[in-house]
Order: structure tokens, then sequence, then C-alpha cells
């Protein structure tokens, strides 16, 4: 029952989705991320959950930086881009806009905002890992639309399982 219980709360809940992109210096890779949260005020800190199936993890087990960008309900194709397909199989850079950022990883031209985190350390929590990020660049954009959250992308279906 306390499953069932944790389950029915976290699943009414409306956290905020991001894209993650990195690079190992080779490959590129992105997907569409709903763990992550700020975690630290001074010194800034925030932290970012890929899952292990996720082919974002193996990219960014070689990477030292990742891009974290902010999604509006604007660029809800980007969430279906980067949350129904795998990069096992699909190169997503060539389905959106992007320039090379911090550390050469994909920057997307349509999120208006961004930061880019130096990987600090890595957090194994069960089916993801925790990646803990300094951030180190980022955009100050402002008149940013509305947070696009959970519930408006929870029927999509995912390019991997968690």
């Amino acid at each position: 029952m306390a499953a069932e219980g944790f389950e029915t709360v976290v699943g009414a809940l409306d956290y905020p989705m991001f894209v993650v992109t990195t690079t190992d210096g080779r490959r590129r890779a992105g997907c569409l991320v709903g763990f992550a949260a700020q975690c630290s005020i001074d010194p800034p800190r925030f932290m970012v959950w890929l899952s292990k199936n996720n082919h974002t993890f193996e990219v960014a087990a070689g990477a030292s930086t990742v891009v974290v960008h902010r999604l509006d309900t604007s660029v809800s194709g980007l969430a279906e881009l980067f949350g129904s397909h795998t990069g096992f199989d699909t190169d997503k850079f060539t389905r959106c806009a992007w320039h090379s950022g911090p550390g050469g990883v994909p920057v997307l031209d349509d999120c208006a905002g961004w930061f880019a985190g130096e990987i600090l350390s890595r957090h194994d929590t069960g089916d993801h890992v925790g990646l803990l990020l300094r951030p180190v660049e980022g955009t100050s954009a402002t008149g940013l639309g509305p947070q696009l959250g959970f519930q408006s992308v929870r029927d999509l279906s995912p390019g991997n399982e968690a």
C-alpha cells in the first residue's frame, strides 16, 4: 500500500520538465528530464538525474558538462522529440536547431532559458544516476513563457523505458 500511495502522490505532481544535452567529444546526446532540482543556493548547485537505460546517460558518462534547457509551453515539440525518441537510433539534433555551447555541448536554439553545468559528482540513486552540477554559463533570458510541466508530457511514449 505504501508504494501505491507514493505513486498516487507523485503521479499528480506537475514538476518542471527540462531537456538535458551533452557530448563526450565524439557523440551528442539529449533527453527529456523530469527529475531535476536546485539543491544549493550558496554555492549554486543543481542536480539532474538520468535514466541508466538512456543514451544520454551513456554519453554523459564520458562528459564533463551538460546543458539544462528550461522548457516552456511554446516548445512542446522539443519535449516530444527528446522524450519520445532514443539517441540509440535517432540523431535528434538533425531534427532541431542548435549551436555548440560551453564545452561543445549542444544548446537548443528554441529554448530561451538554459544553463551549462560542470559535473562535480555522480550519485547512483537506483534506476537513475544524479549529476551534481556547478553552473558555469547560461542565458539571462527574460520574458520566459509558462513552464512546461510533467502533466503536459505524461502521455508521451518514451524513447527508452526508465
